[in-house]
C-alpha cells in the first residue's frame, strides 16, 4: 500500500495574498465615492490617511492650520485617481472656523461620509506644577475642543448619509498616552488623549441609532511625524524600539491603514472601539 500522506496543515485564508487583496479590494469597493473629511490632513499621520482614503477611492477634504503648500501638494495625487480634492485653513480652537470649515467642505463634496478628527498636539512639555491654566486650555481646546467642534458641526451631514448611504464612520485619533499616561511633561496632553478616548465610546452609544460608527485609535511611538522629531529625543524613542517585540516604532502609514479601515465599516458591527496600535503586547 502508498504510504499515507501527512494531513495538510490547516491555512489561515485570510493570511494568503489572495486573502489580503480580498480584504484590500473590499475596503476599495465600500469607500469608492464616499465622502471624507480629514482634519490635519496635510501632514503626518494625517497625511497618510488623506492619501490611503483617495487610494480607497474617496473624494476627499483636507483641513490644514499653515501645511498649505503640503496640502496643495497631493492635487497631482488625487487628480491621477480620478477623485474629487479640495483643501482649506481653519483654526479649530474656535467654533467659527470649524462650522466654516465643515460647510465649505459639505459643499464641495456634496455632504459627508466620513469624518477623520486628526488635528492635536502635545504643544510642549510641562509638569503639573509648571502647567498653568491658560496651558491647561490651549491644549485640551486643541485636541477635545476642536475634535468636538468638528463633530457638532458635520453631524447633520452624516446623519443625511447614514440615511441614505447605510452608515456613517466617525475615526477620532487618540494616544496610547491616553491609556497608560505619557513620558515626563505630556500630563496635559495624556488626559487630553484620554478624554478623547471617553468622547468616542459615549458618543458611539448616543449615535449609533442614527447608524454613524464612532471608533477611535491610540497610536504608540509613531517615528518620521513632526510631532515625534519635535517632543520625543532619540534616546527616548531608543528606548521604546528596545521594548518592542517588532523592533521597530510605527509609520503614518501604519495608522493610516486602521484608520481607513474604520472609515470602511460605516455599516459594520465596529462602533465604541479604541484601538491600541502599538507592537508591543505587554503595554496596555
Amino acid at each position: 500500500w502508498p504510504a499515507k500522506r501527512p494531513p495538510r496543515p490547516a491555512q489561515r485564508q485570510t493570511l494568503t495574498p489572495r486573502g489580503l487583496l480580498r480584504h484590500q479590494c473590499t475596503t476599495m469597493s465600500k469607500l469608492q465615492g464616499k465622502r471624507a473629511l480629514v482634519t490635519a490632513g496635510a501632514q503626518g499621520i494625517g497625511l497618510a490617511i488623506t492619501r490611503q482614503l483617495l487610494a480607497a477611492g474617496c473624494d476627499v477634504f483636507v483641513h490644514y492650520r499653515s501645511s498649505a503648500d503640503a496640502a496643495r501638494a497631493v492635487e497631482p495625487e488625487a487628480k491621477q485617481l480620478g477623485r474629487r480634492y479640495a483643501h482649506a485653513s481653519a483654526d479649530l480652537t474656535e467654533t467659527e472656523g470649524c462650522d466654516r470649515l465643515v460647510a465649505e467642505a459639505g459643499k464641495f463634496l456634496g455632504g459627508l461620509d466620513v469624518l477623520i478628527n486628526n488635528a492635536g498636539s502635545l504643544v510642549a512639555r510641562k509638569g503639573f506644577a509648571e502647567a498653568d491654566d491658560a496651558f491647561w486650555a490651549e491644549v485640551m481646546s486643541l485636541n477635545v475642543g476642536s475634535l468636538r467642534r468638528v463633530t457638532r458641526a458635520a453631524l447633520p451631514h452624516l446623519a443625511a448619509a447614514a440615511k441614505t448611504g447605510g452608515g456613517a464612520s466617525i475615526v477620532n485619533l487618540s494616544s496610547l498616552a491616553g491609556r497608560k499616561g505619557g513620558h515626563a511633561g505630556s500630563l496635559v496632553y495624556s488626559t487630553a488623549k484620554g478624554a478623547i478616548l471617553t468622547f468616542t465610546r459615549s458618543l458611539a452609544s448616543e449615535l449609533g441609532p442614527q447608524g454613524i460608527r464612532v471608533n477611535a485609535l491610540a497610536p504608540g511611538l509613531i517615528l518620521g511625524t513632526s510631532f515625534h522629531n519635535t517632543h520625543t529625543s532619540k534616546q527616548s524613542a531608543d528606548a521604546t524600539v528596545a521594548g518592542i517585540p517588532l523592533g521597530r516604532g510605527g509609520s503614518a502609514e501604519d495608522v493610516a491603514r486602521a484608520a481607513v479601515y474604520l472609515a470602511s465599516e460605516y455599516d459594520g458591527f465596529i462602533t465604541g472601539a479604541r484601538a491600541r496600535l502599538a507592537a508591543d503586547p505587554s503595554r496596555r
